[in-house]
């Protein structure tokens, strides 16, 4: 019997992908993937969804304070920026020349890097 849990989701957009946000408070906003958590469906962009976090003293912060820290962003909420024509655009997948799995821009038909 398999769990759900066990089950790794498959998600188009990686680490490094530039980003636009399409819903929420960040509408419009664009950035750089930093991270990807894939069990909660959530990555992290950078410049986006900034908080404010309090912080007691330790080793890393000897005075303690508030830091600023980007919190994750649902996945869904993101669509990737194509660096060609800088307009959003959906993923696909294909077979390149040497049968191999690849990303490509439906809008422009171009493997991603």
């Amino acid at each position: 019997m398999i769990k759900k849990n066990n089950i790794k989701k498959k998600y188009k957009l990686k680490t490094g992908d530039d980003v636009q946000v399409i819903s929420g408070n960040y509408k419009g906003k664009t950035g750089k993937i930093t991270s990807v958590v894939t069990k909660k469906g959530r990555a992290f962009v950078s410049g986006i969804n900034e908080v404010k976090k309090h912080v007691k003293p330790s080793a890393k912060y000897p005075r303690g304070g508030i830091i600023a820290k980007s919190a994750s962003i649902n996945i869904s909420n993101l669509m990737y920026l194509d660096s060609k024509t800088t307009k959003r655009c959906r993923i696909g997948r294909k077979l390149d020349k040497d049968g191999k799995l690849q990303r490509y821009s439906k809008a422009t038909g171009d493997f991603i890097s």
